[in-house]
């Protein structure tokens, strides 16, 4: 019966996880060695990168919906480094791997079944997310590809998600490559003080709609502390407290797109002083 289940969630991640630049690898119940068919498999993705320009590797490990959230969040960082460990063998760079992470328990949306069997095994696993070099951005000088954070003619209502914002996985701080670019956000809501806004924080991977645990502090607040971040932050670049509010809105606004961007932070205007 295993192996029957094991065999349609390998056609489920064939026929629906995949893309050119994503890999999925299932797992055994609360086991993080990687069974002989997935390893076959993840071997034959690594040898279609060769001959790619990587930009980054993200390893995220998840678990079903058994254990406890500790029990759950090491064995999922226990699969995504058991898969690192494959990359490493296979001769690739570790400095292209950015995160190894685990997420702990996820709800899968990408298939509808009454089975949690197979729901529970399409949960057992490891995504890896390849970001590739894009050769036609090659020559198109750095600050022509930075966002225009405070654009023309904007409302209220209008959200700005900050794209380059890149948290560490799991934690409510941001990667040091990060700060330029809040420290950009920062200096144009200076200059734009007639702007009043509420610092959105969401989370991916979680079921129904809770937050995700912030690692740092074993709190599941993530989403909220994500967002205090980026308030406390412009509070210390100068902008004022009364144009801002901070909210955390866990993960109740799923995108719909790959997990990844779920993990985000945005900026709401709320108000435009006349």
């Amino acid at each position: 019966m295993k192996k029957i289940l094991f065999l349609v969630f390998l056609f489920l991640n064939i026929t629906h996880a995949q893309t050119d630049n994503t890999h999925v690898v299932y797992f055994e119940t609360g086991k993080f060695n990687v069974p002989e068919i997935e390893k076959n498999r993840l071997v034959l993705f690594i040898q279609s990168l060769k001959d790619i320009e990587i930009e980054r590797i993200a390893i995220y490990g998840f678990c079903d919906d058994r254990g406890t959230d500790s029990y759950n969040l090491t064995l999922s960082q226990n699969r995504a480094n058991a898969i690192k460990k494959i990359f490493s063998g296979f001769g690739v760079d570790d400095n292209l791997i950015s995160n190894v992470d685990g997420k702990g328990e996820v709800l899968l949306r990408v298939v509808s079944s009454d089975n949690i069997n197979i729901i529970r095994g399409l949960n057992r696993k490891v995504e890896i997310n390849v970001e590739y070099i894009d050769s036609d951005l090659k020559t198109v000088p750095k600050e022509e590809k930075e966002p225009l954070f405070l654009r023309e003619g904007l409302k209220v209502g209008d959200k700005i998600t900050l794209d380059n914002i890149l948290f560490k996985t799991g934690y409510s701080y941001v990667e040091k490559e990060s700060l330029p670019v809040l420290e950009k956000m920062a200096k144009a809501l200076r200059e734009r003080d007639d702007i009043y806004f509420t610092i959105q924080g969401h989370v991916c991977c979680t079921r129904n709609e809770r937050d995700a645990v912030d690692k740092g502090t074993g709190k599941r607040n993530l989403s909220l502390a994500r967002a205090r971040y980026i308030y406390d932050y412009m509070i210390e670049k100068g902008i004022k407290r009364t144009r801002m509010r901070y909210v955390g809105l866990k993960n109740k606004y799923p995108l719909g797109k790959e997990t990844k961007y779920d993990r985000r932070v945005e900026i709401k205007i709320t108000s435009i002083l006349k």
